[in-house]
């Protein structure tokens, strides 16, 4: 493990005095260099139209609300997909479309995205008009079967294409050849919240809301759900998706949101007045993801979709119990797939760079969140196979810097012809199919490409903090400072610390956690609170007395009382 501190790149910064000096160096890192670079208002994001095919959506919408054709929004069975389609059937139906009904692939039955099976399904409800939202940009089959039967096919996707991009009507997708607009990070939910807006803009001018009589919709109602999927789906923060992000939790924090986002923040015990980023990505994200997971998306979508808060009460609480029943699945394969790891070693072979695991056994609605746990702990890339039911294998891929996950994908595709039935997915995660007598071929293909790719020094883990806060600056008013500067996330890191400190008091919580009271050589008067979660049977150390920690700097609120705690990520004993 290398703990390096982050510094900000070259260049000149041009930050004012209103910015405090530790917001200026912790921004520098992140690469901002002004403060008009860290705005957070709706009118600082791009204009819609500068995403490719937005005219041609748009010609096809219009038709569609003049002559009320019925639209089946076809979505994802994760978070990013249920947020895309719920926003897809509110703001369409809240325009004006009399016709608008949804369907999500149940991922056990018919795999993912738009295939020519869904497009099958699809046509037992008569649509005129499909909308994907979250997939679509490799259905080349799905796309081509539905077109064949008479539909007209929008794609809304945020997934990087192929080298071929299915013949549809109109497709909105920032990461397709030729399109300019400024950010390639938008999730699924970000790409249909842009076409949308376009779309009210577009129908303010043509007057049809003054024509019809209807109110003209305010897009900013569906923030929450932009801001949930958005988190949910760990795609990079960058400015636009900050403002995304920003804006969904004003109005989270507000109380204004869906009766269903209420309902799963109230069961993950999540008070919505102090919300952060990660309350949504570690939350409500997985309790809406274990629908996809376990059982059926729609159950989630539903939930999103229901604005009686006692109905929507009702169906979180089954989310949340089908998230309960995921952790005790993932927390029996991660046992599992230590094992396999752990006979590697004993049969002293070296740990492959790519790592590939597979159980008969493994829930293939997990293997996402076991490949990303193993990635975790032994820093490099892995691949998690589940079986489909029907000889063939579902793998779900998950990387480390260095590594384009996608991209390995497909130079192994290209150098094994036959080899991968189909994949797709991001510079971080992805994922495959491939039959199961393959498989040994294919993990020996991917330690090949994963060798060809890395060094070694890429498989030490790296992390980055943003140097040492002094004891002085450990304090309410800068853990509130720092709360509020984000929002974080993915490639917009919190800020990370590293500080050395006394330990007054030492103690398990709820048999798991270990809580320190912590003080300084240098600074008598400071007496703060730090926590470590779910470490206790590892770290747990009889009376120690100094400690160096990497922590973050939050906020604890207790019976009203607000006070500054160290959320500890590391723990050196120094005696």
């Amino acid at each position: 493990m290398n703990i390096r501190e982050r510094v900000a790149s070259p260049g000149e910064s041009h930050f004012d005095d209103t910015l405090p000096p530790l917001l200026q160096r912790i921004y520098g890192a992140r690469g901002v260099q002004s403060q008009q670079q860290l705005g957070r208002q709706l009118a600082e994001l791009p204009s819609p139209s500068l995403l490719k095919g937005m005219d041609s959506a748009l010609s096809l919408l219009e038709i569609a609300i003049k002559k009320q054709h019925k639209i089946l929004i076809v979505g994802d069975f994760d978070a990013d997909g249920a947020t895309s389609t719920v926003l897809g059937v509110l703001a369409l139906q809240a325009m004006g479309f009399q016709s608008v009904d949804f369907l999500v692939p149940n991922r056990f039955e018919y795999g993912y995205g738009l295939t020519p099976e869904i497009v099958e399904l699809a046509l037992t409800r008569n649509p005129d008009l499909l909308i994907t939202v979250d997939n679509g940009i490799s259905s080349i089959d799905g796309v081509a079967a539905a077109r064949a039967a008479g539909m007209k096919v929008i794609v809304t996707d945020h997934h990087l294409p192929g080298s071929q991009l299915p013949a549809a009507d109109a497709i909105v997708n920032p990461n397709q050849p030729g399109c300019t607009f400024p950010s390639k990070n938008l999730a699924g939910v970000g790409v249909i919240f842009f076409l949308l807006t376009a779309l009210r803009s577009h129908l303010r001018e043509l007057g049809w809301f003054a024509s019809s009589g209807r109110a003209e919709p305010n897009m900013a109602t569906w923030l929450d759900l932009v801001a949930l999927g958005t988190v949910a789906d760990v795609v990079p923060l960058d400015r636009i998706n900050r403002v995304l992000v920003h804006q969904g939790l004003q109005r989270l924090r507000a109380g204004v949101c869906r009766p269903g986002i209420q309902a799963l923040l109230d069961l993950a015990g999540r008070d919505h007045t102090r919300l952060v980023a990660s309350d949504l990505g570690f939350a409500v994200g997985p309790r809406l993801n274990a629908a996809g997971r376990l059982d059926d998306m729609t159950h989630g979508i539903l939930c999103l979709l229901e604005d009686d808060p006692q109905i929507a009460r009702q169906l979180a609480t089954e989310l949340d119990q089908l998230n309960m029943d995921r952790r005790v699945i993932e927390a029996d394969m991660q046992r599992e797939a230590l094992t396999i790891v752990e006979r590697l070693n004993l049969d002293q072979q070296a740990l492959p760079w790519g790592l590939c695991l597979y159980d008969a056994d493994w829930h293939q609605g997990v293997v996402g969140l076991l490949a990303s746990r193993i990635k975790d702990r032994f820093h490099r890339p892995v691949i998690a196979f589940g079986q489909d039911g029907n000889g063939n294998l579902k793998g779900s891929a998950r990387s480390i810097p260095g590594l384009h996950i996608r991209d390995t994908l497909d130079a192994i595709a290209a150098r094994h012809p036959g080899l991968v039935s189909k994949f797709g997915g991001h510079a971080m995660a992805a994922g495959l199919s491939l039959p199961r007598e393959s498989y040994a071929d294919f993990a020996a293909a991917f330690e090949e490409e994963v060798r060809r790719q890395l060094s070694p020094e890429a498989l030490e883990e790296e992390i980055l903090i943003d140097g040492v806060l002094p004891h002085t600056d450990i304090c309410l008013d800068n853990a509130h400072c720092l709360r509020e500067a984000g929002p974080w996330g993915q490639q917009f890191p919190e800020p990370l610390f590293r500080g050395e400190f006394i330990v007054l008091e030492q103690r398990v919580l709820g048999g798991k956690h270990l809580k320190f009271t912590l003080g300084s050589d240098h600074h008598n008067d400071l007496e703060v609170d730090g926590i470590a979660f779910n470490v206790a049977d590892k770290w747990s150390v009889a009376s120690p007395q100094r400690v160096e920690v990497l922590y973050r700097l939050d906020v604890n609120a207790w019976r009203g009382r607000e006070t500054p705690q160290l959320l500890i990520e590391r723990i050196l004993f120094l005696g």
